[in-house]
């Protein structure tokens, strides 16, 4: 008994790990391929050569009259480069926009292929032949020739990208300046669409029609939270894409492996679920995971700098309300009074508190009972914080032409993302246009 069931769960766990080294290697291929779509916003065009695919599926099974994985295939790419060259057609020769002209050929085409589908499940064949599993994917039919199809598309992905990477780069963010330049953007458009096609067609039997699209988008999405440089997204793309597609057909597979993981999904689900569906669903929370704790553009990382940005904010116009109270007598560096400090600075008393105590950590003011002043450091930093601002609200009055009852606010919000080196450099043209008061003069660091 013991050794009936070891059987079938190492099966099953070869099976699951063929299915999933397929996956990945399609999701890393999607991945590369489908940032050219999604950084030139067309990220519905593989959707919509998917769609396109479903007539050309059922017309090939018509032709060849089985269900050969090479005909189907064939005539599913066929399809969907007509689908590519009808939106091309509709985009050039009328007013149609391109995200018009997508929807239309998805919705034509697919429509279409539910027709010539449903002809053929009426007639008896379509449904013994297994063709409505192109709708939403039939992965367990993966066969060993299929993982060594899948590696052969992933290497002439990676082969074509890496070669033309300078022109697809140029083509993709500036178009215009590489048709200027003589480059055959025509042709680089065409050679993308008809990878994405590739891509699109051979992961029909994994995904299906409805859901191959998402592989194609998910992963420049998420790749984007990490990285602006392009190399690096297409690098962390293709790993989010192979990660994704082979984690949901292994979550997929659990309830057919058995054991306490197996037995936990199994209940979860009730059955073994779609691995097409697992396969999004593990991008979605890449996506989200991407989106919260990516260090560049996630929402956590976001949260942090606008916190520091904020608390720098409050502290720098601590320093300046403490300048600007004792500016007449700034040499002798009189005392304020805590009161008086408040009164000026606009925050809550909280944080008023919490940014007196920051300032004297820093040794930049002395406290005595309820009198606070400036230590020499501390009047040096306020003198470049005050300076920062007053000089930006003159070349904002005196270059962009905002009113002064209207430019404390712009000042106040800006002042604190300059970089010293500009600081200077306004002040330099101020001073140069005669426009640098006396009193601003005698502003600098001591």
């Amino acid at each position: 008994m013991t050794m009936y069931m070891i059987g079938p769960s190492l099966f099953a766990i070869s099976i699951a790990g063929k299915v999933a080294l397929g996956a990945g290697l399609l999701g890393a291929a999607a991945g590369v391929i489908g940032s050219f779509a999604v950084l030139k916003r067309r990220s519905l065009v593989g959707d919509m050569i998917a769609h396109a695919s479903l007539p050309g599926v059922c017309l090939a099974f018509l032709i060849a009259g089985s269900r050969d994985s090479d005909a189907l295939a064939i005539g599913a790419l066929l399809a969907g480069m007509l689908g590519v060259g009808c939106v091309a057609v509709i985009t050039r020769w009328t007013r149609t926009k391109d995200d018009a002209a997508v929807s239309l050929v998805l919705s034509v085409f697919f429509g279409a292929g539910v027709v010539i589908l449903t002809y053929l499940q009426n007639h008896g064949t379509g449904g013994q032949a297994g063709l409505d599993s192109y709708l939403f994917g039939e992965i367990a039919s993966l066969q060993s020739r299929d993982v060594r199809r899948l590696a052969i598309v992933l290497g002439l992905v990676l082969i074509g990208v890496t070669l033309a990477f300078k022109e697809l780069r140029l083509a993709t963010f500036d178009e215009e300046f590489a048709r200027s330049q003589g480059w055959p953007t025509l042709a680089i458009d065409f050679a993308v669409l008809g990878a994405i096609a590739l891509v699109t067609v051979v992961g029909l039997p994994l995904c299906g029609v409805v859901l191959v699209a998402a592989m194609l988008i998910y992963p420049c999405a998420a790749a984007r939270c990490w990285s602006n440089k392009l190399a690096v997204v297409l690098v962390i793309a293709a790993v989010i894409g192979a990660l994704a597609a082979s984690g949901g057909v292994l979550l997929a597979s659990f309830p057919a492996i058995g054991g306490p993981i197996g037995e936990w999904s199994a209940w979860l689900v009730g059955s073994t679920p779609p691995p097409g569906p697992m396969i999004v669903l593990t991008g979605a929370v890449l996506f989200g995971l991407s989106l919260c704790f990516a260090p560049e553009q996630g929402l956590l990382a976001k949260l942090i700098r606008d916190a520091n940005l904020r608390h720098i904010i409050g502290r720098d116009h601590l320093l300046r309300s403490l300048y600007e109270l004792t500016e007449p007598q700034l040499a002798a560096r009189p005392g304020v009074t805590l009161s008086q400090l408040a009164d000026d600075f606009r925050g809550r008393s909280a944080q008023l508190r919490r940014l007196l105590a920051e300032i004297e950590n820093e040794k930049w003011i002395e406290r005595s009972g309820d009198s606070v002043r400036f230590t020499s450091a501390g009047l040096n930093r306020a003198t470049q914080v005050v300076r920062a601002h007053r000089i930006w609200e003159l070349y904002l009055v005196h270059y962009v032409d905002i009113p002064a009852d209207h430019v404390d606010g712009g000042a106040d919000d800006l002042e604190h993302l300059l970089p010293p080196e500009l600081v200077t450099r306004l002040e330099t043209e101020l001073a140069t246009a005669g426009r640098l008061p006396p009193n601003l003069k005698s502003i600098h660091p001591l």
